[in-house]
């Protein structure tokens, strides 16, 4: 975990992209989600009076009462102090050049395609309404009609059958 703190990485342009190289420089894979007992290491960047400190922390959980643990912090790692001394920053032009990225790496959006929480893929369709009577089915034997039905001259339904006239 990576903790800024300090009015100066909001303010200042210099701190700014110093913040941003750090990021980059300490960052680790991107996950959608984190449990608590995953949290081990935090360096924790502070920007006071000019002097950026940085600190290594050990995350430790103990015993308490309820069901979240008590967390802890224990110094270890190295520790450093810096100051910002040259700087010669890009202009914003380029700057702001370098954060594109290119169209072949975002990627397209799929229209109706989503995802439920297993990762299966869903499709949406759309297809006009069809006609039921037309649909071809086997011809089986037991689906024929009754020779009752045949006198009867009307469908199931109910309404009467049409009949050619010669």
């Amino acid at each position: 975990m990576l903790i800024f703190a300090g009015e100066a990485f909001e303010t200042s342009e210099d701190y700014k992209r110093l913040k941003n190289l750090l990021t980059d420089f300490f960052r680790g894979p991107t996950v959608s989600g984190i449990r608590l007992a995953g949290l081990e290491h935090i360096l924790h960047f502070t920007a006071v009076d000019g002097k950026i400190y940085m600190r290594s922390y050990k995350v430790l959980m103990k015993k308490s009462g309820c069901r979240t643990p008590r967390i802890e912090l224990e110094e270890m790692g190295p520790s450093f102090d810096f100051v910002m001394r040259r700087t010669h920053l890009a202009s914003d032009d380029l700057y702001k050049l370098t954060l594109k990225r290119p169209k072949a790496l975002q990627g397209k959006k799929k229209k109706n395609i989503s995802h439920d929480t297993f990762g299966t893929k869903f499709g949406r369709i759309h297809m006009q309404k069809q006609d039921l009577g037309k649909l071809q089915t086997r011809k089986v034997k037991a689906l024929k009609k009754r020779p009752a039905e045949k006198i009867a001259g009307t469908i199931e339904d109910g309404t009467p059958k049409r009949r050619k006239i010669n």
